[in-house]
């Protein structure tokens, strides 16, 4: 009856503080995900305060930012204006002192590590829970991990839910809100209030592992590298068929780049970890691409070649890495 009872107080103090709106997020870890949702945030008139591991970290990531929105200036997406208004509402820090105002705080971590950062995310959910309110949001934006297992850390776990931001955040439309055991009503409700600020759709589900976009993605993508080891096609047209058959925005291959192989085998590591399924084993083809550092479009390489982010060529054929 006692952790009930804290439960519902700790509703009612969540859903009392938050009457005046949410005007101030922290975003732990500023990656590639990291930055655009930080971007996104601040566009939609509300400040936010990134951590990051270290000073020069922290100036070539508002370097990145400053770059991404002068390429959406030049699409006509934006005003010169508009850029120094998002830019004023973006701070970088190392020091989680500096997050402790914040309404809503989300961990974007990226360890580039070849199986799970559980335990290097229950860190960073402990480091937050040190220095913010009692009625502050805890988010991660994660897509392979337990909510509960990350919440289980906390002196609130009932406060901690899932956010989790598609690739190409700033394009696709919906954001899935993953409640844990724990997570209460207030939360989560605060939580969809956020999405939608954000001018986006919240798609709710209860935790599980790879939610239901990277399950589903992650199938896809190990899928369309089996096709292409069995040489029933080549990359291009087997992304052809998906996008020009089925109306993806995009085909499997050029999703992967996007994303990232690193990141896409370490789904598939997490994923047939906790399930055990053949779909989820990580393909031959990724693997032997993450060694040869083909990450995909961050690199200039990996399905295919890049040239100032547009594709030029395939990069590979089945014969080259298997």
């Amino acid at each position: 009856m006692t952790e009930s009872l804290e439960d519902y107080s700790l509703s009612k103090r969540i859903l009392k503080s938050r009457k005046g709106g949410l005007k101030k997020v922290g975003v732990i870890g500023c990656g590639n995900m990291g930055q655009e949702i930080v971007r996104i945030i601040s566009q939609h008139g509300i400040d936010v305060v990134f951590i990051d591991l270290s000073e020069e970290r922290i100036q070539t990531i508002l370097e990145e930012i400053n770059t991404a929105l002068d390429q959406v200036i030049n699409k006509w997406g934006l005003t010169i204006s508009e850029k120094r208004a998002i830019l004023s509402r973006i701070k970088g820090t190392t020091d989680y002192k500096d997050i402790s105002d914040c309404d809503l705080v989300i961990e974007s971590i990226n360890i580039k590590q070849r199986f799970t950062s559980l335990e290097a995310r229950k860190e960073v959910f402990k480091n937050i829970e040190a220095v913010v309110s009692p009625t502050t949001v805890i988010a991660s934006n994660n897509s392979t991990l337990m909510i509960s297992d990350l919440a289980s850390v906390l002196k609130h776990p009932e406060r901690v839910v899932g956010v989790n931001f598609i690739t190409p955040s700033a394009t696709v439309k919906v954001v899935e809100v993953i409640r844990g055991l724990k997570t209460n009503d207030a939360t989560h409700d605060y939580a969809i209030r956020f999405i939608k600020m954000l001018d986006k759709t919240p798609i709710t589900l209860h935790e599980s592992p790879g939610n239901i976009s990277t399950r589903l993605i992650v199938t896809l993508i190990n899928e369309a590298c089996e096709l292409l080891m069995e040489g029933v096609a080549s990359v291009q047209y087997i992304d052809m068929t998906m996008k020009d058959g089925y109306g993806l925005q995009f085909g499997p291959f050029e999703l992967a780049d996007r994303v990232g192989l690193d990141k896409v085998l370490k789904w598939m590591n997490n994923l047939y970890l906790e399930y055990g399924t053949a779909n989820f084993k990580p393909s031959p083809i990724i693997k032997r691409l993450v060694r040869a550092n083909y990450l995909g479009k961050k690199t200039g390489k990996g399905f295919y070649k890049y040239d100032e982010g547009k594709i030029i060529s395939q990069a590979i054929t089945a014969t080259e890495f298997i």
